[in-house]
């Protein structure tokens, strides 16, 4: 067993190799490496990605966030090197804006981690012997840099703060949020309580608790389950959906380690409460769903995001094996079939957003029950995990994002969590305890990998074996049965859950008029052979430009929205000129308004969500919006169409149309708006533009293969054909004959034509 895996972890060092030493060599001192362009990404030298950006400080954020995997992968020079690096060349009072949470996770969490590291290494007197706790304080000194956010009167902290002036100072150009995300006030107590306990101030751990504390309180006390954001100075819920992925996820992860890490049984408590809760009303194997929190037995969205797999992971550190089997199953079928998770999919495995950003969760879960069954089933879903991360996302200069999945294009970002997180749990899912540098049962992970010692600790958790669901010591042997075959039957029941590798099941069949010999019955069944779409159904749309010189004879294939007026239930479209919104992004406060009004705005995608435009310029008094994809030579020749969403809230109050447009096509109507001024579009669903016959084939366009079935004295024969043309309006006539003994067709019976067709339904499994 040890032999048969060592290629495996070879080929993950190389990987990581190739990832930090691009990032070395093209980036380094910048925050992250753009593996596309092969230089590194420095905040406010490239174009603003929004909120994206506030991971990053000038502080060399991938350095800091790699450090203790570099232990873990027993590279201890190249850890050495990079201590002395970050001491040298790291500074933390930059005069730049970032996220708390994200600076806390990736790099007090960093820090921390790799000071545990340093010092285990000197203690060990083998290297390291400099080594003058410098790392831990840096990590001090960071603390105190992210105090300032917790200066509010519920003791929530603001979602941002700026290194060197904090929040509420006049340069700090931060504190005028209201809403911080469950998990940005909530993943906290990790990283505050283990610098507390290794500096002695306990100033942080007390600031996080109370931060949890709010949390608590505020829970929906029916219920049991939090909201997604909260306002943290009146502590009111501002969404009030709730699940398990992005917005919540680290919340419950930190209850749980918490315990694990600090041994203080009131967040196994709170924990426990809310899992009950979770499995009452999200939990439905094998999907996780999003639900109101008021009103649990309402899912309010029809898609999971891609975060949620790191809750498979946390069901197997609760003892709760099953339900970790079940969902881990349905994200690997998932992964089999768009290559890696999505960013978000539908609740029919289908494409929401197509973006993978190398999030590690997937791989994270799959440690976590390879760790605990022992099934080598999970070695094999680590092993599709490094060969499509190697097929499909390496890049000559690292590892690239995917832009989307169905297409398979790259985006120019590799986030430091993919060198903190996803090299470190594929090595230690193919490697033995003994043969890591660390006793890694000694620590616990942080939702970014990093390592805490569980020695932090300052009372000893009971361990009450008598009721394993409710206080667990996890134990290999008492909790999960190190039998492969238990994981298996589990399994089972989602082998086919996606439609991959599923049987053929045919469509309804129609029956078609045929010739036949005397004393013979011969039917013929006809089904279009059509496989399952990867992707959620879109309906194109247009803006067809009807002006002169125009006329109508330019038409821009352009995505619908999910919310707004649904323009195929308007009859003749929308018609109005357009205008560009200034700024033309539409996030700010819109400066031509007067111009926009009784008109189509035309606003850049980028830098907030669809719905914050549309809600501005909806005020403005415009008619319509058409968005522009910033994303340089985009096409709908090449990229999938898709429907653009929500924020996440109600949008029930936006009731403009709404179409996006790909950049080439973008491009098309804003050059048409230089040279003509005054442009008048149409905007409506493709099969109704003008000059449009409906149910006539556009240009290049076929009909779908069929399978022709013709049944004669018992033998089936087979034969493929195109219908096209005229031969479609005999088929539609859905009939079927049979010959009788005076060589006469008469027609079936209806009720023998209906009971047909009800016996070959479409498959419903989801």
């Amino acid at each position: 067993m040890f032999f048969l895996f060592f290629p495996h972890r070879d080929q993950i060092i190389e990987m990581f190799d190739h990832a930090y030493g691009s990032y070395m060599k093209y980036a380094y001192p910048a925050d992250e490496l753009m593996p596309l362009s092969c230089r590194g990404r420095v905040r406010g030298q490239e174009p603003n990605r929004g909120d994206i950006d506030d991971s990053l400080g000038k502080f060399s954020l991938t350095l800091i966030d790699t450090l203790d995997t570099l232990v873990v992968l027993n590279k201890l020079d190249e850890f050495e090197d990079a201590v002395r690096k970050t001491v040298t060349d790291v500074r933390l009072d930059n005069d730049v804006v970032v996220s708390v949470f994200e600076t806390n996770i990736r790099v007090l969490g960093g820090l921390l981690g790799a000071h545990v590291m340093a010092d285990l290494l000197r203690q060990r007197g083998e290297r390291m012997q400099w080594y003058r706790d410098e790392l831990l304080h840096m990590a001090k000194e960071l603390g105190h840099r992210l105090l300032p956010a917790f200066n509010t009167t519920s003791g929530l902290p603001y979602p941002k703060v700026n290194l060197r002036y904090g929040v509420l100072n006049p340069l700090s150009r931060t504190g005028t949020e209201s809403d911080t995300c469950t998990a940005c006030a909530g993943t906290m107590i990790l990283e505050f309580a283990a610098l507390s306990r290794l500096s002695g101030e306990s100033v942080f751990e007390a600031n996080a608790r109370k931060a949890l504390d709010v949390l608590w309180d505020r829970r929906q006390r029916g219920s049991d389950l939090v909201g997604t954001v909260i306002n943290i100075h009146n502590e009111e819920w501002v969404r009030r959906d709730s699940g398990v992925g992005a917005g919540i996820d680290s919340y419950y992860e930190y209850l749980m380690k918490a315990y694990i890490l600090l041994g203080d049984n009131v967040f196994l408590e709170r924990f426990n409460i809310h899992y009950s809760a979770i499995m009452k009303y999200i939990s439905q194997p094998p999907l996780l769903l999003n639900v109101h929190m008021h009103n649990p037995t309402v899912s309010v969205r029809s898609w999971m995001d891609s975060l949620l797999a790191f809750f498979p992971g946390l069901q197997v550190l609760r003892g709760d094996l099953k339900p970790a089997i079940e969902t881990h199953e349905m994200l690997y079928q998932v992964t089999k079939q768009h290559k890696f998770l999505p960013e978000a999919f539908t609740t029919e495995f289908r494409v929401h957003w197509g973006q993978h950003l190398l999030r590690p969760e997937f791989a994270e879960s799959t440690y976590y029950l390879y760790k605990a069954t022992g099934d080598p089933y999970y070695l094999r879903v680590g092993q599709s995990i490094v060969e499509k991360l190697n097929a499909y996302a390496r890049v000559p200069c690292g590892f690239a994002a995917v832009q989307d999945v169905r297409t398979g294009t790259h985006e120019d970002r590799m986030d430091s969590f993919f060198l903190a997180e996803m090299f470190k749990y594929l090595y230690l899912l193919f490697s033995e305890k003994g043969e890591l540098p660390i006793d890694i049962d000694d620590y616990i992970f942080t939702t970014e990998a990093h390592l805490l010692p569980v020695s932090l600790s300052t009372t000893k958790p009971p361990c009450q074996e008598e009721d394993l669901f409710t206080h667990s010591c996890p134990s290999m042997e008492t909790l999960f049965p190190n039998n492969p075959s238990f994981a298996k039957t589990i399994r089972d029941g989602y082998k086919y859950l996606t439609g991959v590798g599923r049987a053929f099941h045919p469509l309804p069949v129609r029956c078609v008029q045929s010739q036949g010999h005397k004393g013979v019955y011969r039917v013929k069944l006809v089904a279009e052979v059509s496989q399952a779409p990867e992707e959620e159904e879109v309906v194109p749309h247009v803006v067809q430009l009807i002006s002169p010189p125009f006329l109508g004879r330019t038409v821009l294939t352009a995505g619908p929205a999910k919310f707004g007026m649904d323009l195929t239930k308007q009859e003749h479209g929308v018609k109005g000129s357009i205008v560009k919104a200034s700024p033309y992004t539409a996030c700010g406060p819109i400066d031509n308004a007067v111009e926009l009004k009784g008109h189509i705005a035309l606003a850049l995608r980028g830098d907030c969500m669809f719905a914050v435009k549309a809600r501005r310029l909806q005020e403005t008094g415009a008619i319509g919006v058409i968005f522009i994809d910033h994303r340089e030579g985009s096409n709908s020749e090449e990229t999938p169409l898709f429907q653009m969403v929500g924020d996440g809230d109600s949008t029930e109050d936006i009731t403009l149309p709404l179409v996006f447009l790909f950049s080439r096509e973008g491009a098309v109507l804003t050059a048409a708006l230089e040279e003509h001024h005054n442009v008048d579009v149409l905007l409506l669903p493709k099969e109704r533009q003008l000059g449009h016959e409906e149910g006539e084939l556009d240009e290049g366009e076929e009909r779908g293969p069929t399978l022709e079935f013709v049944l004669e004295k018992e033998e089936v024969l087979f034969k493929e054909e195109e219908l096209r043309g005229q031969l479609q309006s005999q088929q539609q006539q859905q009939f079927c004959t049979r010959v009788t003994e005076n060589d006469r067709t008469e027609p079936c019976s209806a009720g023998a034509s209906q009971t047909q067709n009800s016996d070959s339904g479409p498959d419903t499994n989801p």
